[in-house]
């Protein structure tokens, strides 16, 4: 049977197979429509009270029927048919609606988006279709569509659709590049729309750092932000997280700039991104989603795609309910990339047999990497875990200190697996050479997913079992203070974290003189370096020996240790 696409909840089984018998209609090719197929269209969309769109090729076939508006049921890029940008698709969308008013814009951008033959809107009025609206393409950017007046159905049956389209399409082939040369046709990179909800809680300073991290996140995914749309809300929409006008203004917009997912700056559920992308028409995520994808793209070892895929596997599980179609996708985008090359498990008794599967290797892990402490803790050497917030120049400054390899990037968690190396310090006054292991840690973020800090609990036993912490931060980073509490908000959350630590400063050489001044008044007792430009690095290996072998009441701090 043919498949009826949309919103089909609510919908009988004896109104979706009438429905599905719309696919055995064919109409003729020299007209937009007749006028049986129009009081066909019109008497079932009375019966189910819903708008209907069926998608017509030139030689009459219907291809398509959905449930809803043009914009929520438009056919996906990859389906449409294959034709040069300057050439209409070759399909027309007929339309029923309950109120007689030409077409919205959201249904035009989407005619322009799917490069419609033409785009017919039937008014319904007690199961009769009364005025009809005809819209098409032309070759103008500043009006690349036209829109007739209202039009009875007589008129609109006897007009040539063959003749017509044909002047349409020589219209746009003269004009050379016509109104699809800025759509990015081959483009494969998500094109995102963000959303920011601020809520009462969340203050203007801490919800436009939010949004700009996301803007990171998204790009360090691998995707490009067109635009951001943003809502003031006392809490959550519960069923569409920001209000129904709102989500007619994304619709729109997502359209106009061309995008092909929408991400929101907060966690949302199953239920709330089926609405959404119901309403919308493209795929909806979260910031979560956002992040996981980036550790699925980032984990190179063994040990870092098996806890990605933990994480993965346990936020997805809940969101099964709501998110059935999701999970037969293959990964290809921003929260579509799956734990493996294959897809997801669409039955939640397989996905629960594979989680407790990794739960017992993460377990196995963590007492693997116990082994190796403990071999440690045997030759006396002591440990030292850098931490900090994503980006804040850990694994440069590791890098720095003991000549290590490890992999560096201006992104967002540009490394996952944790690395440990020796480095060598000599004693300014006993010439003593003193050893002490390094520590890399995977980064942390603002409201880290508790997904991750479960499925990475065997990395994060690093920073438990470690004998002082060496908390970094990115000086020049706007939210600088934000960070420090976030990560110190993470660090509260774990059980028994190191006694002792140490505010370490980096990317001092990018910033001004006052935020200098500044963090040294608020933290006397911090190290201030750049770890790129090699700056403050032996104030920093003495404050490490003072760190390892007194109490941190006890250490001396120097003037002007920067």
């Amino acid at each position: 049977m043919q498949n009826i696409y949309g919103n089909t909840q609510g919908i009988r089984a004896s109104q979706i197979k009438r429905l599905q018998q719309l696919y055995e209609q064919r109409e003729p090719g020299d007209r937009f429509i007749t006028p049986e197929f129009a009081q066909i269209l019109a008497q079932m969309s009375k019966d189910i009270h819903h708008q209907i769109c069926c998608y017509v090729n030139r030689r009459g076939q219907v291809i398509r029927v959905a449930i809803g508006t043009p914009i929520q049921t438009q056919i996906p890029a990859d389906e449409l048919p294959r034709r040069s940008a300057n050439r209409l698709s070759g399909i027309r969308c007929i339309t029923t609606q309950f109120k007689s008013e030409p077409p919205d814009d959201a249904a035009l951008v989407a005619m322009t988006h799917q490069r419609l033959d033409a785009l017919i809107f039937l008014t319904v009025v007690d199961s009769q279709v009364d005025d009809t609206f005809l819209a098409y393409l032309f070759p103008d950017p500043e009006n690349p569509w036209v829109v007739s007046p209202p039009l009875t159905l007589d008129d609109l049956t006897e007009q040539e659709f063959d003749v017509l389209v044909a002047e349409w399409e020589d219209q746009i082939t003269d004009a050379g590049e016509g109104v699809f040369s800025s759509q990015d046709i081959g483009s494969t990179q998500d094109k995102v729309l963000l959303v920011g909800v601020q809520t009462e809680d969340i203050s203007s300073r801490r919800f436009e750092d939010g949004l700009a991290e996301l803007v990171h996140l998204v790009e360090s995914a691998g995707g490009i932000v067109l635009d951001t749309m943003q809502q003031k809300r006392d809490r959550p929409h519960p069923q569409t997280v920001v209000g129904k006008g709102k989500v007619e203004e994304i619709t729109l917009l997502a359209q106009k700039v061309g995008a092909n997912l929408i991400v929101f700056d907060r966690d949302i559920s199953a239920s709330q991104a089926r609405n959404l992308e119901q309403e919308i028409g493209i795929p909806v995520v979260d910031r979560t989603e956002v992040i996981l994808d980036i550790f699925a793209q980032r984990a190179r070892t063994q040990e870092g795609k098996l806890q990605v895929e933990l994480a993965q596997l346990e936020y997805m599980l809940p969101r099964l309910r709501g998110r059935g179609q999701e999970m037969s996708r293959l990964g290809a985008g921003i929260g579509t990339r799956g734990p493996g090359e294959t897809k997801l498990e669409t039955e939640r008794r397989v996905i629960q047999r594979r989680i407790a599967q990794l739960q017992q290797e993460v377990n196995q892990l963590q007492a693997h990497r116990a082994r190796i402490r403990q071999q440690r803790q045997q030759q006396e050497i002591p440990v030292l875990a850098l931490v900090g917030y994503t980006n804040a120049g850990k694994s440069t400054l590791l890098n720095v200190l003991t000549n290590a390899e490890v992999y560096t990037a201006d992104q967002l968690f540009a490394t996952l697996d944790p690395t440990t190396r020796k480095i060598v310090i000599t004693e300014p006054k006993t010439q003593q050479r003193r050893s002490i292991l390094l520590t890399d840690t995977v980064g942390f973020i603002h409201e880290l997913p508790p997904s991750l800090m479960d499925a990475f609990r065997a990395t994060l036993e690093e920073v438990v079992e470690a004998d002082a912490l060496l908390h970094v931060v990115d000086l020049s980073h706007p939210a600088w203070e934000d960070h420090i509490v976030s990560v110190e908000e993470i660090l509260a959350d774990m059980p028994e974290i190191p006694g002792k630590s140490v505010i370490v400063f980096n990317k001092i050489d990018r910033v001004y003189r006052q935020t200098l001044v500044e963090a040294q008044q608020m933290y006397p007792e911090a190290v201030f370096i750049s770890a790129i430009e090699r700056l403050g690095l032996e104030t920093l290996k003495m404050r490490s020996l003072q760190l390892i072998d007194k109490p941190l009441e006890a250490i001396a701090i120097p003037q002007n240790s920067y």
